[in-house]
């Protein structure tokens, strides 16, 4: 039996989809990441929400990570209940129903010389 880690409420306050790409895709296309380990014996309900400049948040977008899995989740590939603008500043919460781990990374292959970007997200103690 697997104890789960992490927390329950994570937040990414950086986010931006380039919408230019250089090199094969899917391999290369921009994007954003957020990698979710699950590492408890429960299965993880996740609910986003994506936090804008100048409009109203969109979301939840709702997804589910096995026990003891990972899901390297494309924010490029968030379409319901609306896909995220590319070109455009955004943040995002990412809620769960048991510990979860998140890790955020962007990969920027505007130019050819890529840029990859990758951090914690912030963890909120409930």
């Amino acid at each position: 039996m697997n104890s789960p880690i992490g927390h329950k409420i994570w937040a990414i306050p950086e986010g931006y989809i380039p919408s230019q790409s250089t090199g094969p895709d899917p391999e290369f296309t921009s994007h954003e990441t957020a990698c979710i380990l699950n590492a408890g014996d429960n299965e993880a309900n996740i609910e986003i929400t994506i936090y804008f400049t100048d409009k109203d948040p969109v979301g939840p977008y709702k997804l589910k990570v096995p026990a003891r899995r990972t899901l390297h989740l494309r924010f490029n590939n968030l379409k319901d209940p609306q896909e995220i603008p590319r070109d455009t500043d955004y943040a995002s919460v990412i809620r769960s129903d048991v510990p979860i781990v998140v890790q955020h990374t962007r990969l920027d292959s505007r130019q050819a010389e890529n840029a990859l970007l990758t951090t914690i997200a912030y963890s909120v103690n409930e």
